[in-house]
């Protein structure tokens, strides 16, 4: 039991470590992904077919793939197929990490966006057209602010599943959270105590991130 527990001491430096990669990670898939979903998820709803087909498409393939899969078509795939067409392309693995977690959570995003605008009454939007505000600004003003309320709740299982979603990047050879412990098991081999204080890490790391969401959404209810 000591020498498990001086195993594990051992090994929580490389494995924190590994933990504030895997946090960094995550804050930078859930910047670019909100950013492209919020577009997509307005896309959505777009009165034009056209943006409307590519924007499900996208949804479509993003949520009907395993994200492994698109990682491994991002690191492993893109670079010799342009290398093919004499386009000399290379992928850093964190650039890769980031682009793949970032373009699958925004397909996720999107819909939760446009659940979000849907949400919201249409008397609402027609009160603002009425009083001269644009379709621009009646989404700005009006039905956005009232929709992110209620988008607090599945955005912040979102967070959490993406956060989970990081380890699938030591299968490309990125050294988060994960991939640490892969590497320490291989000079040790203690798999059971090294993975299991991988497993309590992520825990407290999805617990820390729905107290966080719980606490935003008690701040932004205007009822409480």
């Amino acid at each position: 039991m000591d020498k498990s527990l001086g195993f594990i001491i051992d090994a929580l430096p490389l494995l924190l470590a590994g933990a504030l990669v895997t946090l960094r990670l995550t804050a930078a898939a859930t910047f670019f992904g909100s950013i492209l979903g919020i577009a997509l998820g307005i896309a959505r709803l777009s009165k034009v077919k056209v943006i409307r087909l590519l924007s499900r498409i996208y949804v479509d393939f993003f949520r009907g793939t395993p994200l492994l899969v698109q990682l491994l078509i991002i690191y492993f795939g893109i670079p010799p197929l342009l290398q093919s067409f004499g386009i000399n392309f290379g992928l850093d693995r964190g650039v890769a990490a980031i682009l793949g977690l970032s373009l699958n959570a925004a397909a996720y995003l999107a819909e939760i966006v446009r659940a979000g605008i849907q949400s919201i009454e249409t008397g609402q939007k027609e009160a603002a057209e009425s009083l001269g505000l644009g379709s621009g600004e009646t989404m700005r003003y009006v039905v956005f602010p009232q929709a992110i309320r209620r988008m607090i709740p599945p955005l912040g299982n979102e967070f959490i599943i993406l956060l989970k979603d990081t380890s699938l990047v030591a299968f490309i050879g990125y050294q988060e959270l994960l991939k640490q412990g892969q590497l320490i098991v291989a000079k040790n081999f203690r798999a059971f105590e090294i993975y299991i204080t991988v497993a309590v890490i992520y825990l407290l790391l999805t617990i820390l991130a729905s107290q966080v969401f719980s606490w935003l959404e008690r701040r932004m209810n205007p009822t409480t």
